[in-house]
């Protein structure tokens, strides 16, 4: 990996953990200030709601203007959104802010994989590029809420109720995309990919036509849900099971670490297994812990699954998206990532209204059941994806 692409990873590094930071504080400022906590979850789910409506229309942007000027935009929203908390920290401005964030991080996602999927030129450096970026989310899901509640807590000068310890972190939140944006405002641009000249007008959902495209999408929504269902269910079994809140959130913890531990190994794995091998492999494995899971009555056997649910779902993203630039055209890979990106955050927002629904009526062990199930349907799927199609005998 060069310098230049380096950059470019720990910029979106910057702009994701600036948004990971303003969805810690946020909901913390919002319950100091009194409101309830249907308000604070109506805040959080504004993170990811704008990235379901600007997903495509931030991919078709890239597609057409590069990487630059995507991240500029963004760099502005997330700033600009910091800037206004700091100035005016009061629930309807967070709103806003949750909004402007969420959307600037998911932009910057869709910029920055499709230039580093165009400036990589085979599968197996596609698969090692992928890896590493996708290692960014763990670590800005690290530093942004870690540094934002040291701000909070150590450099509140005004004393108990005070919003300066919020305000101090808005105020470092807001520099830091700019400080991203200094690294790559001279990112080499890659010649533009016109569409060819003469044919139909394009939709984004013209690429579901492609059955590989839309095997991709189905087999990144199954894993997607899995971590989901994993996030909101693992709380509730361990209630079940008797287990403390710092128990059930060491847990949490441990799946998360495997699941960026696991994104180190990937450049090495890239060299010897094609991608539908190893998303069949992690979802084979995915299904047999989700299966087990409700079985285990100790926090010892719950982390061993903990980790091995990490370990498989971790692995997914780089192979998925080394395959996504692999079988869309390179004039419409923003619109693929777009689509993609749309699904899985529109599954994020609706999954927990979903889970907390059928928990209630079937059992949270049988929501691991069903959805284990699920994940085992789409293993043949999976495998085949990649494979040249079988001649007819």
């Amino acid at each position: 990996m060069n310098l230049a692409l380096f950059k470019v990873i720990m910029a979106q590094v910057s702009v994701h953990a600036t948004m990971a930071g303003m969805r810690l504080a946020a909901p913390l400022l919002a319950l100091q200030q009194g409101y309830s906590a249907a308000a604070v979850g109506i805040l959080l789910a504004l993170f990811a709601l704008t990235q379901v409506f600007l997903a495509l229309p931030a991919g078709r942007f890239a597609d057409k203007h590069g990487f630059r000027k995507p991240f500029f935009l963004s760099m502005l929203a997330a700033s600009g959104g910091c800037a206004l908390a700091l100035a005016f920290p009061v629930y309807p401005v967070l709103c806003l802010v949750a909004l402007l964030t969420g959307g600037a991080s998911g932009a910057v996602v869709i910029a920055v994989q499709r230039h580093a999927g165009r400036v990589t030129h085979d599968a197996v450096a596609l698969k090692k590029v992928f890896s590493w970026l996708a290692i960014g989310p763990a670590i800005s899901n690290f530093i942004g809420p870690f540094s934002t509640g040291l701000l909070i807590d150590h450099a509140n000068f005004g004393g108990e109720g005070s919003t300066m310890g919020y305000r101090v972190a808005f105020g470092l939140l807001a520099l830091v995309p700019v400080l991203a944006w200094s690294w790559v405002r001279h990112t080499q641009e890659l010649p533009p990919v016109r569409a060819p000249i003469g044919g139909p007008k394009q939709h984004a959902w013209d690429l579901l036509r492609d059955r590989s495209f839309r095997n991709l999408l189905l087999v990144n929504w199954l894993q997607s849900a899995c971590w989901d269902v994993h996030t909101f269910v693992l709380p509730l079994l361990g209630h079940e099971k008797g287990l403390s809140a710092s128990v059930i959130g060491t847990l949490l913890g441990i799946f998360a670490v495997a699941a960026a531990a696991i994104r180190l190994a990937m450049p090495l794995v890239a060299e010897r297994l094609r991608e539908g091998a190893v998303i069949s492999g992690a979802m084979a494995i995915t299904a047999f812990v989700f299966a087990l899971y409700p079985f285990m009555d100790s926090a010892l056997t719950m982390g061993v699954c903990s980790v091995l649910l990490g370990f498989s779902l971790g692995s997914v993203q780089p192979m998925v998206m080394s395959m996504l630039h692999q079988i869309t055209p390179e004039h419409r890979h923003g619109e693929a990532l777009g689509l993609r990106l749309m699904a899985i955050n529109a599954s994020s927002v609706a999954m927990p209204v979903l889970f907390g629904s059928a928990g209630a009526l079937i059992g949270v062990s049988a929501l691991f059941w069903v959805v284990g199930a699920a994940v085992a349907s789409g293993i043949r799927t999976a495998w085949f994806m990649g494979l040249p199609p079988r001649k007819p005998e």
